[in-house]
């Protein structure tokens, strides 16, 4: 079995060590993924809908190199700090999964490594083996 990592560049992944997303076999996981630019610039300060949209638009770019979009999504994962903003982020999640919804866990955590996040996601996905595979 082939393994494939993708890296962002984000500071985090080299300080830490890990891959923002990483393939083996027919899956694909993608790391907890939190709402910045590529240039470090938070996206939706304060505001959770706008915190999940950008944080869910980050994880699924790390599943374009895999040929992978919402719909090869089996599962996310949602950290909140305030149980306040699972209508927000729901609505985020709907927005973006709505077509093809995964399974699904939200959980309200005591908080981030920023405390202007509001809202980390991961990803599972699913990837069609190639043919002749």
């Amino acid at each position: 079995m082939t393994i494939e990592r993708v890296r962002t560049g984000s500071p985090w992944e080299e300080a830490i060590g890990f891959a923002r997303a990483v393939a083996a076999g027919d899956r694909v996981l993608v790391a907890g993924t939190l709402p910045f630019t590529d240039d470090g610039v938070l996206q939706g300060e304060g505001d959770p809908y706008e915190q999940a949209g950008a944080a869910f638009g980050n994880a699924l770019a790390a599943l374009e190199p895999f040929g992978l979009d919402a719909s090869a999504v089996l599962r996310t994962r949602m950290y909140l700090t305030h149980a306040r903003d699972v209508d927000a982020v729901g609505r985020a999640h709907r927005e973006v999964f709505g077509a093809a919804p995964p399974v699904a866990t939200l959980v309200v955590v005591s908080g981030f490594v920023d405390s202007r996040v509001l809202v980390e996601v991961e990803l599972e996905a699913f990837k069609q083996p190639s043919e002749g595979a």
